[in-house]
């Protein structure tokens, strides 16, 4: 069994759409497959009428801005009900940072030269899509500014660079509790990718406060860094993912199915989030399983 736990379409940064990534991971050998768009569930419903028809499982998640000690991380949440109000409130407002700050970046960037507005920055996004940095790279490599993705991020929009502007994110913490009482499990994302902000020691303490588990396997760990966070999660008891982190060709290195989720694994994931809708009360959406067309 392929299982892919991380993955976008064009409702966040993606360049697939829902229905379109559905029948991309078919067509790499996935049998299960989670959407997690960032900061939004605007997705599923597409995800989930195209898994229906064409026969894969789906794992309705989403990918959380957050921070913890000043640094920027990502929450995987998955199966929470989408409804909790204090759970789509949040979500609305680190959305609402996102389109906030991109007059801010656009002035930036013309300040340096480059004709770039608003518009073109929408343009390079899909009709509703959350409008984040990814976005405004999009818009520079139309224009022939940068060659990609990671130039743009390198150069322009990464923290430190000259179009770079913070945005309004949750605290870890309150993320972890607010998946937790919609009905939902989280998995840290890519916990390493970005440095060490969370150690150990911390991580040990995100598993008292409801952690789910840890993403092990992903392109920007190292082998030792895998090997190192797979024995900190059994340590813990935390479920150790493989995922993609699938962009479309918005992100290189990143296909479908290039990392996967160990079934035992998986299993236990959707124990965890059993568990979690029956404690909460909550009618969070179950696993979306399908026997094919």
């Amino acid at each position: 069994m392929q299982i892919d736990l991380h993955t976008h379409s064009t409702r966040s940064d993606g360049t697939a759409t829902p229905a379109e990534l559905v029948a991309q991971a078919i067509e790499h050998g996935l049998d299960v497959v989670a959407l997690t768009d960032h900061d939004t569930t605007d997705g599923w419903s597409e995800a989930a009428e195209a898994a229906g028809e064409l026969g894969i499982t789906l794992v309705r998640g989403m990918e959380i801005s957050t921070t913890y000690d000043g640094r920027s991380v990502h929450l995987l949440g998955y199966l929470p009900d989408p409804t909790y109000p204090p759970l789509a409130d949040e979500l609305g407002r680190i959305r609402s940072g996102r389109d906030g700050r991109l007059p801010q970046m656009v002035q930036r960037l013309q300040a340096m030269g480059i004709e770039i507005t608003e518009d073109d920055v929408r343009a390079a996004g899909a009709e509703g899509a959350v409008t984040g940095r990814p976005h405004v790279a999009d818009a520079l490599v139309a224009k022939g500014v940068v060659v990609d993705r990671d130039e743009a991020f390198e150069t322009l929009l990464g923290p430190g660079a000259a179009a770079y502007v913070p945005r309004y994110a949750t605290s870890l913490l309150d993320a972890i509790d607010l998946v937790r009482a919609a009905g939902g499990v989280s998995v840290v994302a890519h916990p390493w990718g970005r440095g060490r902000v969370l150690t150990p020691e911390v991580l040990t303490m995100l598993a008292e406060r409801g952690l789910a588990g840890i993403e092990v396997d992903h392109q920007t760990h190292t082998a030792e860094q895998r090997a190192l966070l797979g024995e900190i999660a059994d340590e813990l008891g935390l479920v150790a993912t493989g995922s993609s982190d699938y962009h479309g060709t918005g992100k290189v290195d990143h296909d479908l199915g290039c990392n996967t989720t160990d079934p035992a694994q998986y299993a236990r994931l959707v124990v965890a989030a059993t568990r979690a809708r029956q404690e909460s009360g909550r009618p969070a959406p179950e696993v979306l399983e399908v026997a094919g067309p």
